[in-house]
């Protein structure tokens, strides 16, 4: 398995990040994608990547709940030195997040289309950060409409019309947690996209799923998301396994160990 989106630089894994990320290989997790937030963690995030070569990939980006008016330009500039200087898995996690300001939007749009605009000179894809603003987040990627956009709707907890919008402009959903959730509700219309169209995901140190939601996730969880996809879909755990792991494979440009 590939978790596709975990922050194990997060402080709340300095006490036991390496027997966690040891639970997670023993549970079958191959390899690493770690997204990047602002240059708080870069250093932290980069430093992780080179201690595991050949399971932690990093991407590089500026995390929506980030932007903010004093630090903006700053922060795309470090963004656009790291991307310069060498290559990432992809642009991430970019985006647009009403859920905790709301105030921010249109440098929010700015970020995220700036991040946009890198993606595709590059030829990456891009993971997307969607709170509270699936309009939002179309009317941007539609206005960026290119062959070469890309990537993941991560964290995936919008509805049927969502995913199939989302599908259609190029992208595949990041599922977690939010699948084994009661409320979570995508368990209910999911086996109707197809499982091409989707990865796996923890967002570890968050979301953790049932039966440790509230509690901190980890990847060794990723197991426990794709138990609950063999739920919805009907099929093994095996060929949940070998299809979300193609699936991440070909988004991510990442060969199989």
């Amino acid at each position: 398995m590939i978790d596709t989106h975990t922050h194990l630089y997060s402080e709340q894994f300095d006490e036991d990040r390496a027997a966690m990320i040891d639970r997670a290989v023993d549970k079958g997790v191959e390899q690493f994608l770690l997204p990047a937030i602002d240059s708080e963690t870069h250093e932290k995030m980069l430093r992780l990547e080179a201690d595991y070569p050949e399971q932690m990939y990093a991407m590089m980006g500026l995390h929506p709940c980030s932007v903010q008016p004093e630090s903006l330009e700053k922060e795309l500039e470090i963004v656009k030195n790291y991307i310069d200087q060498r290559d990432f898995v992809a642009i991430g996690e970019i985006g647009i997040d009403l859920y905790w300001d709301k105030s921010t939007l249109d440098i929010q749009i700015k970020a995220f289309e700036q991040q946009i605009d890198w993606a595709i000179e590059k030829d990456w894809p891009i993971v997307i950060h969607t709170r509270e603003s699936f309009d939002e987040t179309f009317e941007v990627l539609d206005r960026k409409k290119h062959p070469k956009l890309r990537g993941i709707f991560h964290c995936f907890s919008g509805d049927l019309e969502h995913a199939k919008r989302a599908i259609d402009l190029g992208f595949i959903l990041g599922i977690g947690g939010v699948v084994t959730f009661k409320n979570g509700k995508i368990d209910q219309f999911l086996n109707e996209i197809p499982l091409d169209k989707i990865v796996l995901e923890t967002d570890s140190p968050y979301l953790a799923p049932v039966p440790f939601r509230g509690k901190r996730n980890e990847s060794a969880y990723v197991a426990l998301v794709a138990g609950k996809l063999v739920d919805v879909y009907g099929v093994s755990f095996d060929e949940i396994n070998q299809k979300t792991t193609e699936n991440a494979l070909r988004m991510f440009n990442l060969k199989k160990d």
